[in-house]
């Protein structure tokens, strides 16, 4: 079991928190650092590496508990949460979504134009379904979603495997996209 938390991408926990652990993982035979994941109970910890000594998934399996500090870029250009709920307030320019280049740009439907021009979204919760459409096995509720959107919601975020978006994941992602769509329109993206 792990939790996800979002940070700048010049966040490192091994700065703020002196008994934090760095995950590891297995790549290539070796013991490597996880990208993101650090522990805050005692776990083994290897000397060579100063990481983990048991990698993140077998970890987990052991009952340690992860936390992934994940990096999201758009958060680079905030100073402080106040700024980010100023403009989660304010309506955002839909129509850059209309427009490729734009689309291209953000996070998680960079590569999916067709689909966010299919369904045209102007809610937060349209994105959010764009965004959960996304996921493998999901495109295939795309025709049923375009004639009924809030009758298909409950089979769009039916979480039956691994790689499915629950609602909350999918309307946090989609709020990243509207902060990323006002820096855009504010010409900073």
């Amino acid at each position: 079991m792990d939790v996800d938390i979002d940070f700048p991408t010049n966040f490192d926990p091994l700065e703020y928190f002196e008994n934090a652990i760095r995950a590891s993982m297995i790549k290539k035979g070796e013991l490597v650092k996880h990208p993101a994941g650090a522990y805050f109970q005692t776990i083994p910890i290897d000397p060579k590496t100063n990481l983990a000594a048991i990698p993140h998934k077998e970890a987990a399996n052991l009952g340690y508990f992860k936390v992934d500090f994940l990096h999201l870029s758009v958060l680079d250009w905030f100073s402080d949460k106040n700024q980010i709920r100023t403009l989660l307030r304010q309506e955002p320019d839909w129509s850059l979504l209309e427009d490729r280049d734009e689309v291209e740009k953000l996070f998680q439907i960079h590569n999916h134009f067709e689909l966010v021009d299919s369904v045209k979204p102007t809610t937060v919760i349209e994105l959010a379904d764009i965004i959960a459409l996304i996921r493998p096995g999901k495109r295939k509720l795309l025709a049923t979603y375009l004639a009924d959107p809030e009758g298909t919601r409950k089979e769009l975020y039916n979480v039956v495997n691994k790689g499915d978006y629950k609602k909350s994941h999918a309307v946090a992602y989609a709020l990243t996209i509207v902060l990323q769509l006002h820096l855009i329109k504010g010409g900073i993206l």
